[in-house]
């Protein structure tokens, strides 16, 4: 009776010794953390960029592979990303990716990434992935690691169920979940009016008294003997081809006489011969002041027709122009008291 206890309790303990042999030799699946798939579109039937991210509890040693089953997502399209479609990168925390590289097959450090049934699948060739660090996918037009990405991942219909179960032969397992909808974009509109602002900062000037011994310049305060601003224009427009600022209006005139405008080329100041002429300049925005008006010299040539002296081409703040006008006699120039009204219009390009 002894002996058959004895023979019992070794067969026990052999027993218990071999169990223990075969569970130490079983790896036990750990679930995946902060499992995550941004797309860049979740409208039904669309094209879209997958950013896929996640913590493996366990990490990947070198030859071991990463699976990305999509479900509910057109299979072609998963079938033909390529390995330059896809970015894998690693970091200690979700945040400061470095990349690893890839290829159409594992070799070395390099990851192989191959598409075939719905499932991607990256291979690792001797490349390692440290235990509890983030693992980051991107799949699409965004990877540009190897290459600018090209092949994206078409959605299916918004009733389908849309998934990405991870897996592969590393230890750890995972899964999400995508909500597709049917339109997943709102179309805002807005109105603009057009606009045009235009001004004169002063009304009346004068030149005061001439003399054919120098040349005379008007402001508003009796004129002056140098040149000096009479006054400015402004101008701004929200157009998309700018505006055009005109002046017409006769010469100064004393009944029927007259003293001659400087005409359409920029001249220069002739004392002791009739001149009448402006010249401008620009400051702020966009806008210009046109020939001949832009030079040194003066001109005035808005007689007959409009004479255009400053544009801008396109949208602009306000400019702002400085006007400056001259007047020369000749010792024989009639006496009167002379005058003109000069008009000035800005028509912009809506």
């Amino acid at each position: 009776m002894q002996q058959t206890k004895r023979m019992i309790a070794g067969a026990l303990m052999v027993s218990v010794f071999a169990l223990s042999g075969i569970f130490t030799n079983i790896t036990f699946a750990a679930s995946l953390t902060s499992i995550s798939d941004n797309l860049d579109r979740l409208a039904e039937n669309t094209n879209a960029n997958h950013t896929i991210q996640f913590v493996t509890p366990t990490g990947l040693t070198a030859g071991q592979t990463i699976t990305l089953a999509f479900t509910g997502f057109d299979s072609a399209s998963v079938n033909a990303i390529v390995h330059t479609d896809v970015d894998l990168a690693t970091a200690a925390t979700c945040t400061g990716f470095s990349d690893r590289t890839l290829a159409a097959s594992a070799s070395g450090a390099s990851w192989g990434v191959a598409a075939s049934g719905g499932v991607i699948t990256l291979t690792s060739g001797t490349d390692t992935i440290t235990a509890t660090h983030c693992v980051q996918i991107q799949i699409g037009t965004h990877a540009t690691n190897q290459a600018t990405g090209v092949n994206r991942i078409q959605n299916g219909t918004a009733a389908t169920t849309h998934s990405v179960a991870i897996a592969g032969t590393f230890a750890d397992s995972g899964s999400l979940a995508v909500d597709i909808i049917v339109n997943d974009q709102v179309v805002i509109t807005a109105t603009v009016d057009p606009s045009i602002t235009f001004a004169l900062s002063d009304n009346t000037i004068e030149f005061g008294t001439l003399n054919s011994a120098a040349a005379r310049y008007a402001d508003d305060v009796g004129g002056d003997a140098a040149e000096v601003q009479a006054h400015t224009l402004s101008a701004g427009t929200n157009a998309t081809g700018g505006y055009v600022i005109y002046v017409s209006g006769p010469t100064l005139t004393s009944a029927g006489n007259t003293i001659n405008a400087i005409g359409g080329s920029n001249t220069a100041s002739a004392v002791g011969t009739e001149q009448f002429g402006a010249r401008y300049t620009a400051s702020g925005g966009t806008g210009t002041v046109s020939a001949p008006y832009a030079a040194a010299g003066f001109a005035y040539d808005g007689i007959t027709t409009p004479d255009q002296i400053a544009s801008a081409t396109g949208s602009t703040a306000t400019t702002t122009y400085s006007a400056r006008y001259i007047a020369n006699i000749a010792s024989d120039t009639e006496a009167g008291n002379y005058s003109t009204t000069l008009t000035y219009t800005a028509t912009a390009s809506f």
